[in-house]
């Protein structure tokens, strides 16, 4: 009996620790840094650096907004040439939007260029079965494009590092799960064989990127599984979600442990800033992504 009470003391206090660091993770803020490689990338844009922050999440109770300041003064620090934020930047409410307007002010009035694609919690869509509210859509896409986020909708820009060099292409697709990633569509504004970011919110949008056409690719939304087991991330909370093919975070391509996507093709997925579900992380804190461009062969 004296060993089946010790065993239940420290079950007991292995769990409240677990407890406790999952209440507290969400808090973090993990910095990544990592090379993109980018075929035909002008020399101008060479060495340049791109921010990702995704899965902002503002307005899901308890989560804490002081982990997106804190991510946003990190953008402001670093100096990239252009942050992008691949979706999700409220929590289901329209309540929310201004609050995550006034979270973003100070990158918005740094001078950074921001670009940006919606997510399905910006559809009021927890999950694919849900209705996408297109209102709440368009009104948060104004909101942000009123405050200076420039919000990619199923099309392609051109970003210039030096006036008359040959540009850097941005594609932003639209939200996978309001049905809204018209892959083709938004890679048709690229010029064959031109340097080219592809950013999505959903992994699934990637899977549908013909070969070749998305050597740099980002996403979010798996929020990397959010709680995971500590020697085995593959092994989360959304490990058996018949929505989700991609569950883990970091790069994913054909040739990898998943086999996802098509040939030549690289997605990096980011485990984001908010919450979802609960407020809470294990073993997955919130990602702060920093990437160096490079020529590839």
């Amino acid at each position: 009996m004296k060993s089946i009470r010790v065993a239940l003391s420290v079950a007991g206090g292995v769990a409240s620790l677990l407890l406790a660091r999952s209440l507290l993770e969400p808090y973090g803020l993990s910095e990544e840094h990592h090379d993109a490689a980018i075929p035909n990338l002008p020399a101008s844009w060479e060495g340049q650096k791109i921010v990702l922050l995704c899965d902002l999440h503002v307005g899901m109770r308890g989560g804490p907004p002081s982990t997106v300041r804190r991510a946003v003064k990190r953008a402001i620090h670093a100096r990239p040439a252009a942050v992008l934020i691949a979706g999700d930047f409220i929590h289901d409410r329209a309540q929310a939007i201004d609050d995550a307007v006034e979270l973003l002010g100070p990158l918005l009035n740094s001078g950074i260029p921001v670009y940006a694609v919606l997510g399905n919690h910006d559809y009021a869509m927890p999950t694919k079965d849900a209705t996408a509210d297109w209102k709440l859509a368009r009104c948060l896409e104004g909101s942000l494009e009123a405050a200076g986020v420039r919000v990619l909708h199923n099309e392609a820009v051109e970003l210039r590092a030096v006036e008359g060099e040959q540009p850097l292409y941005l594609v932003g697709i639209g939200a996978h799960t309001a049905r809204d990633d018209q892959v083709a569509e938004a890679l048709s504004g690229v010029p064959s064989g031109a340097a080219r970011v592809v950013m999505m919110h959903h992994p699934a949008s990637f899977d549908q990127c013909p070969a070749g056409s998305a050597p740099f690719a980002v996403a979010g939304h798996t929020h990397g599984g959010q709680v995971r087991l500590p020697l085995a991330p593959i092994l989360n909370y959304l490990t058996y979600s018949k929505e989700l093919k991609v569950i883990v975070s970091g790069w994913i391509h054909a040739d990898g442990i998943q086999g996802y996507g098509k040939t030549g093709n690289h997605l990096y997925v980011s485990r984001g800033i908010g919450c979802s579900v609960l407020p809470m992380r294990l073993f997955c804190p919130p990602e702060f992504t920093v990437f160096t461009l490079r020529s590839a062969a």
